[in-house]
């Protein structure tokens, strides 16, 4: 029986556009963690490199939305090029800012211009449901892909960006960051026949925000507590190992906690199953939950490895269907832009999460820690459940994508968007 991985890319151009989108995601685990690293390495003031990290956060959940919302009406090429010159041109300052010493203002400005890096993921996503919009197995199949990209993308980022930067220069992390940024996203544009269509506002006659969407409200709200579990694992992981006496394990287990998403999204992706993606979505929820419950027992890093395996299990199936959901409730025009918003619910989330841990571990130890992802992830599940009936009515106003299981609402009311 042929892998569906495989049959996914028998269509033209879908190889070129995935390892575009490839090299232009690695900056998004690369760029925090590098200039963390950098900051550390040139002055040794991890709180100044944790708020560097977190204007750059924030100033990319507040912008990135704004960008893909952009693309949706003018189109990948138009938009991707200029704001990912924008984005290279302020990391480049910053980099020199950190480099020769100048004012701390310089540099948490460049991290806030920097904010406009775009979302490639987004725009790897929407050229996929271009192409199998009609076809709900193979669309399916491509998100769990894209969804095993991301994990590949969190696991060896970290390790790479870290590793220039300790082992190079300072900068050369954030530097190559940027660099595989300025490639992935020209490559990406370049490839013309897969890119989807523009809809401008005088076309669909809509200029309202893809999260006016009450589904895709709740899919932000619920991801921004998720982000928050990520956050928290991530900052009470660093905290764990160094109380260990371990504390270069930490990535180590860190990317076996990427592992087991990974395996699960590859997995999934070979799964057809039926029935409600919504009530897929809460168990998915649920699950995250609940597996957090094990990382506050962990006595010593092997045991918190497996939790975090075990944990991670739950992460891409639950992205996966996620993806689905924004279909069904987000017109086709303002696709692109409905993906991005799920993206800036987990940055806001992280960097809330992994602000409050920090507080908690210093009050509490390392350990307590995980008492934030433990309530970070009933916060999700509490979402989810609240917002169920939400993702169950039918979307309002403009034709969405997709119904929550893949199949196309243009199949049976026609296509009102061009």
């Amino acid at each position: 029986m042929p892998s569906p991985y495989r049959a996914i890319f028998a269509a033209p151009g879908t190889v070129g556009f995935s390892a575009a989108g490839l090299i232009g995601r690695l900056p998004i685990s690369m760029v925090g963690v590098g200039i963390l690293t950098m900051i550390s390495e040139i002055t040794g003031r991890y709180a100044m490199a944790s708020a560097l990290t977190g204007t750059l956060a924030l100033a990319a959940a507040f912008i990135g939305p704004q960008v893909s919302r952009l693309v949706d009406q003018y189109g990948q090429r138009r938009v991707l090029r200029p704001a990912t010159l924008i984005c290279v041109a302020s990391v480049a300052v910053l980099l020199a800012s950190a480099a020769n010493g100048w004012p701390d203002w310089t540099l948490f400005v460049c991290a806030a211009v920097a904010g406009c890096v775009p979302s490639v993921g987004s725009m790897v996503r929407a050229r996929w449901t271009v192409i199998y919009r009609d076809s709900p197995r193979e669309l399916h199949t491509a998100y769990s892909f894209e969804s095993v990209v991301d994990e590949v993308c969190f696991i060896f980022g970290p390790i790479i960006a870290i590793g220039l930067s300790t082992t190079w220069f300072p900068e050369a992390g954030p530097l190559i960051a940027a660099l595989c940024l300025l490639v992935g996203v020209w490559l990406l544009t370049a490839q013309r026949s897969t890119e989807p269509e523009p809809h401008p506002r005088e076309e669909h006659g809509d200029r309202t925000s893809a999260l006016r969407s009450p589904g895709l409200q709740v899919l932000t709200a619920t991801f921004v507590a998720t982000g928050a579990i990520f956050g928290s694992i991530d900052v009470s992981t660093l905290a764990f190992a160094e109380e260990q006496g371990h504390k270069s394990a930490a990535s180590f287990v860190l990317a076996i906690w990427a592992f087991g998403s990974c395996l699960a999204g590859v997995v999934f992706g070979l799964l057809h199953l039926k029935g409600k993606s919504e009530r897929r979505w809460v168990l998915g929820v649920c699950a995250m939950a609940v597996s957090m419950i094990p990382l506050l027992l962990a006595g010593n890093l092997p045991f918190l490895a497996v939790a975090l395996f075990v944990s991670g299990l739950a992460i891409a199936p639950t992205m996966i269907t996620t993806m689905a959901l924004i279909e069904a409730h987000v017109p086709r025009a303002k696709l692109t832009e409905g993906m991005t918003w799920i993206s800036t619910g987990l940055a806001v989330g992280v960097a809330v999460g992994s602000s409050v841990t920090g507080l908690v571990i210093d009050a509490s130890g390392a350990r307590s820690g995980y008492v934030v992802s433990i309530s970070s992830g009933v916060a999700a599940a509490a979402v989810a459940f609240a917002g169920y009936r939400r993702l169950t009515r039918p979307a309002q106003g403009e034709e969405p994508a997709t119904d929550g299981d893949g199949d196309s609402r243009a199949r049976q009311h026609g296509d009102r968007v061009a």
